[in-house]
C-alpha cells in the first residue's frame, strides 16, 4: 500500500498487476475517492488513455494504463462509492471504454461549483478562489503517452486530483446552505446518466458547418458520405479527418459524382480517395444517398418554436440571465436558450419541465403564457416576472 505522501513528493506509480491489485483493495474500504484521467485522441478516433490519478483520504497513486489493465477497476466504479471528478464529460467517456462502466455516482466539483455562483470554473480557478493556493503550472501540451514521464510530469498530473475531496467537502458545505445540494447531485446523475453509446453515424453531417446550406438530393448525399466517414474513422480508429475532409464530404454532396474520374476533381478529395476499394466505396455512398429520402434540413433537427411564442424567446433570455445573476447561478445551468425553445415547443423531455428547473423557471414561464402573469422591467433596469392586473393603461 502506496505510504503517506505529502504535495511535495514524486507520486508512486502502479505500474505491475499486484499493486493495482493492492490498490483497488484499498479502494473497495472507501466511501469515495477523486479521479481524473489523462488521454489523447488527436491522432485517433477513440480517446486513448494515458494515465488514471486516484486519490482517497492520506494516499494518491497514478496508474500506468500502459503498463497495466484497468479495466478491474469498473468493479470499483460501479459499486456504492462517490468518485468525485472535475469536469467530468470526457473522462466519463474515457471510463467508459476502457473499464466498461462508468462511475454509479459522481460529485463534479465544476457543475458544484456553478450552483454557488462560479460559472463554469477551470480547476485552477476553483483552486484558486476556494482553496486560496495556485495548482503548479505545467505543459498542456505534454504527450502523456511518452514513457519513461519526468518527476514534473508526474507532479502536475497529481495535482489534479490531490485536493479534490477537500473541494468537494467545501462545496457541499456551501451547497448545504444554500439548499441546492439536491440540485448538484442531480445535475451530477444526469452527466452519468447521459448516453456515452458512440457518435450516430448517420447523423454525423448534422455536425458539419459546409453542409448546413445544402438541399434535397445533395443533402441525401451528405449524410450517406459523412456515416461512410464515420464509420470507416470508427473501425481504423483514426479522425474522421483522416478519412476525409468536411470540405470533401460537402464537395462530394454537391457534386455528386458517379465514377472515379469525377470524384478526383472534387475539391479536397485526394488521389487515394478515388482509387480502389476506397473509390468504390465512396461512390457506393453517393448513390446510396440519391436513392434515400431526403433527411431533415441540418440547421433544423429539433422543430420549430411556435411562430406566435418566437418572439417570446429573447425576452426570456434575459430574464433568466438576471435571475441567475440573482441566484448566484450559472446561467448555463439554469436555463440555455435550447433550453427554452425546447420548452416552448412543449418537449415533454425539457430540461425546464423537469426537477428543481420547472420550479425556479419552468413554472413561471408556464403562468406567462397562460396569460397568469407578465414580464416587466423592475424600474431599476432589471426584469421581473409579476401577477398580471389585466389593467390596460
Amino acid at each position: 500500500m502506496p505510504a503517506k505522501r505529502t504535495t511535495s513528493d514524486v507520486p508512486t506509480v502502479i505500474t505491475t498487476t499486484d499493486a493495482f491489485v493492492e490498490v483497488l483493495a484499498a479502494l473497495r474500504q472507501q466511501p469515495r475517492f477523486a479521479l481524473d484521467t489523462e488521454f489523447h485522441r488527436e491522432r485517433t478516433y477513440y480517446p486513448r488513455l494515458a494515465l488514471v490519478q486516484i486519490a482517497w483520504p492520506d494516499n494518491l497513486v497514478l496508474i500506468d494504463p500502459l503498463a497495466v489493465d484497468i479495466a478491474p477497476l469498473g468493479e470499483i466504479l460501479a459499486g456504492e462509492v462517490t468518485v468525485v471528478l472535475h469536469a467530468a464529460t470526457q473522462d466519463l467517456e474515457v471510463l467508459e471504454l476502457a473499464c466498461g462502466t462508468v462511475p454509479r455516482t459522481i460529485f463534479d466539483t465544476q457543475v458544484a461549483a456553478g450552483f454557488v455562483g462560479m460559472s463554469s470554473p477551470s480547476l485552477s480557478e476553483l483552486h484558486d478562489r476556494r482553496l486560496g493556493k495556485s495548482l503548479p503550472k505545467g505543459d498542456r501540451l505534454t504527450d502523456w503517452l511518452r514513457r519513461p514521464l519526468s518527476d514534473d510530469q508526474l507532479r502536475y498530473a497529481a495535482s489534479d486530483v490531490a485536493e479534490l475531496l477537500r473541494l468537494q467537502d467545501l462545496l457541499s458545505a456551501e451547497l448545504e446552505q444554500r439548499g441546492r445540494l439536491a440540485w448538484a447531485e442531480a445535475e451530477c446523475a444526469l452527466l452519468v446518466n447521459r448516453s456515452r453509446g458512440g457518435r450516430d453515424p448517420d447523423g454525423a453531417y448534422l455536425r458539419i458547418k459546409e453542409v448546413r446550406q445544402l438541399r434535397g438530393k445533395a443533402l441525401g448525399v451528405a449524410r450517406a458520405v459523412a456515416a461512410w466517414r464515420e464509420r470507416r474513422a470508427a473501425s481504423s480508429d483514426i479522425p474522421t479527418r483522416h478519412v476525409l475532409s468536411d470540405l470533401a464530404v460537402a464537395g462530394i454532396a454537391q457534386k455528386a459524382p458517379s465514377t472515379a474520374d469525377e470524384l478526383r476533381k472534387v475539391r479536397g478529395v485526394e488521389d487515394r480517395h478515388a482509387r480502389g476499394a476506397l473509390g468504390e466505396e465512396l461512390l457506393a455512398a453517393v448513390r446510396a444517398g440519391q436513392d434515400a429520402p431526403v433527411p431533415v434540413q441540418a440547421t433544423n433537427t429539433r422543430g420549430e418554436v411556435p411562430r406566435e411564442l418566437r418572439a417570446a424567446v429573447g425576452l426570456l433570455s434575459a430574464w433568466v440571465a438576471q435571475l441567475a445573476r440573482d441566484l448566484e447561478l450559472d446561467a448555463t445551468l439554469l436555463a440555455t436558450r435550447t433550453d427554452l425553445e425546447d420548452f416552448l415547443r412543449d418537449d415533454p423531455q425539457a430540461r425546464l419541465a423537469l426537477g428543481w428547473r420547472a420550479e425556479l423557471v419552468g413554472d413561471q414561464i408556464r403562468q406567462l403564457l397562460s396569460g397568469g402573469a407578465a414580464l416587466a422591467f423592475d424600474g431599476r433596469g432589471g426584469l421581473l416576472i409579476e401577477r398580471r392586473s389585466r389593467q390596460a393603461l
